[in-house]
């Protein structure tokens, strides 16, 4: 059964077939990959290499976990299964990718929309305008 592993603090201009050649020193590559920013297509500095064997994976670990590759050092160890991050929207509330400030997915997640989800007339610090005029 292959082992994934995860390889980090990789150089920007590193390939997937530079990654799989480097990790063939330690044994059987059965994938290699750079993972890639999905708008620009650029490197985001880490991969995951797929090893035959949990033996093969652990001598890749020890062989190149600190070392220095291209000029950094790399971080590698055995790779978590993804989790859930929640929804779209930067507070990882429900509902597409709103973005912004409105309702569900907003800054701060969920709530009942504008900033934040908070109540805007109860938090609000007063302001200038909100003075009785001088006359």
């Amino acid at each position: 059964m292959a082992t994934k592993l995860y390889v980090g603090n990789l150089p920007f201009q590193t390939t997937s077939d530079d990654l799989r050649d480097h990790f063939a020193q330690a044994g059987t590559v059965e994938s290699a990959q750079v993972v890639e920013d999905r708008m620009t297509g650029r490197s985001r500095g880490f991969g995951f290499v797929e090893m035959t064997s949990p033996e093969e994976a652990a001598a890749a670990i020890e062989q190149f976990n600190g070392k220095d590759f291209n000029g950094r050092n790399l971080t590698v160890n055995e790779a978590r299964p993804r989790t859930d991050r929640g929804g779209g929207g930067y507070g990882g509330g429900g509902g597409g990718n709103r973005g912004g400030y409105g309702g569900g997915g907003g800054y701060g997640g969920g709530g009942g929309g504008g900033r934040g989800g908070r109540d805007r007339d109860r938090d609000r610090r007063p302001s200038r305008n909100d003075r009785e005029p001088r006359w």
